[in-house]
């Protein structure tokens, strides 16, 4: 009989407590620590957090792999008890040092369930008692790299976002480079069967009064957009909330909206049938509405959620223009959105049932499916866009980040930044191949006849230059 995840992490992290030593300091005097009598301690201002990491920076925790425990907040000398269920995780209780920090290492058995494991953290003397939340993330192996054609090409360093022109057959990559002040990004242009940069453009410096840190800083882009028939570039600006508009021909600012014009943009979609673009305002419950030939915001979507005090926060978009629908993933609520891109309504909203950290969209306009990536839960949900209910449930890989659907090849590409890979299913949600390695794979964008760009954002974990565009073709 298997035993229970409980007592498997107990076993385990007792052995690697012998073998590789959680500091004795750690511990009590080599005693286990005796449990208070009830009720005569409280800790009623608690400030003791607890979280939980790969031993290998960067990476997900894995079934089988070692993870480390570290706390903060806690008062000193306080002893913490880790339980999975009503079974410790440790032999004995781990006590606060001066500073009032903790660490350990347990070991995930192999044979653990995938999934967020509540694990109860007991504090005494005085006492408390919260939740920490581990997860464990599935683990996909790469295979069927054989089936298809993968060509990596630099860009630019600190790649988030592409977008592919069909008129012109170009590829846009948005990047930036660290936190404000941002003095390093670019808008690069593509030509999208070489992979060659063609044109590269920096973004306008940010006045001083508008940012706060001087004219040092730039309108860095981030999220990428295109308007075909205006032959335009739209690009979000997120550290500046606000968005911009460029000429594809040469990349030449057409406009840069003023600063906070729209909170924290993470998407921005363009519908020329419609006139409008569309840009998700991450934090908030809206899409905001820009006039395509004005230029000028002409509306705010506002977006309900269906959970009750809860507010539904737009993340990653998927257009279908000549439906007349935009798909909008909730980061917060694990919800969709379903806007008439006519009238601008909101015509329903659907949860997201075993999904959390939902952010990554995409849609099939032949059978009305909806695909959503998951970070918080590694996997991809498909639901019918009609009844809401869920068709597919894939554990797909570590922090599923992005995902778009090819109509021609009928498959969905997910981007997974924990794993380091982009996992290919069919429309049913089965996976038929997991392509890589891409350290940090950041997003996905749909080409021509089955063609997809993938953006790797991990020029510094490799060592190199800069991050790569990749270009997947199915052989057959």
């Amino acid at each position: 009989m298997k035993h229970p995840l409980s007592s498997l992490l107990a076993r385990a992290s007792r052995k690697r407590a012998m073998s590789a030593g959680i500091c004795l300091a750690m511990l009590l005097g080599g005693s286990a620590v005796m449990a208070q009598s009830s009720f005569t301690s409280l800790d009623s201002t608690p400030e003791g957090q607890i979280s939980f990491a790969a031993a290998t920076r960067g990476q997900p925790i894995l079934a089988g792999s070692e993870v480390l425990v570290s706390g903060q907040g806690f008062e000193a000398g306080q002893q913490i008890t880790l339980l999975h269920g009503d079974t410790p995780l440790q032999d004995r209780s781990l006590v606060a040092a001066a500073d009032g920090s903790i660490s350990a290492s347990i070991i995930i058995p192999a044979d653990a369930v995938i999934g967020t494991h509540p694990i109860v953290v007991v504090a005494q003397n005085p006492y408390h008692a919260a939740i920490a939340q581990l997860k464990v993330s599935p683990t996909i192996p790469l295979f069927g790299q054989e089936d298809y054609e993968v060509v990596h090409a630099r860009a630019s360093r600190g790649l988030y976002q592409s977008a592919y022109s069909t008129k012109h057959n170009t590829v846009f990559v948005a990047s930036a480079v660290g936190r404000p002040p941002v003095s390093q990004s670019e808008l690069v242009k593509l030509d999208a069967d070489t992979l060659e940069i063609l044109t590269r453009a920096n973004p306008k410096e940010v006045e001083a009064s508008a940012s706060g840190q001087g004219p040092v800083s730039l309108y860095a882009v981030y999220g990428v957009g295109l308007d075909d028939t205006a032959d335009t570039v739209w690009v979000t600006n997120t550290r500046q909330n606000t968005i911009a508009v460029y000429q594809q021909s040469d990349l030449s600012l057409i406009k840069q909206f003023a600063a906070n014009s729209v909170q924290h943009p993470r998407d921005v979609l363009v519908d020329s049938i419609a006139g409008k673009a569309f840009v998700s305002a991450t934090g908030m419950p809206e899409v905001v509405v820009v006039d395509t030939s004005t230029l000028e915001i002409a509306e705010v979507i506002e977006i309900s959620s269906l959970q009750r005090r809860q507010s539904f926060s737009a993340a990653s978009m998927s257009l279908d223009a000549e439906g007349h629908r935009l798909y909008v993933v909730s980061l917060s609520t694990s919800e969709v959105a379903i806007i008439n891109t006519l009238t601008n309504e909101v015509e329903k909203v659907l949860a997201v049932p075993g999904a959390r950290g939902t952010i990554g969209v995409s849609h099939d306009a032949e059978t009305g499916r909806i695909f959503v990536a998951a970070q918080g839960t590694d996997n991809l949900v498909i639901l019918d866009a009609e009844t809401g209910s869920v068709l597919a449930d894939t554990p797909i890989g570590a922090g599923a980040l992005n995902v778009v659907f090819d109509p021609v090849q009928r498959r969905a590409y997910v981007s997974n930044r924990g794993a380091g890979s982009i996992a290919i299913t069919d429309e049913d949600g089965m996976i038929i191949a997991n392509l890589g390695p891409a350290p940090s794979a950041n997003h996905v964008s749909l080409g021509k006849d089955g063609t997809i760009f993938a953006v790797d954002k991990s020029a510094g974990a490799t060592g190199e230059e800069n991050d790569s565009i990749l270009r997947i073709r199915p052989r057959r």
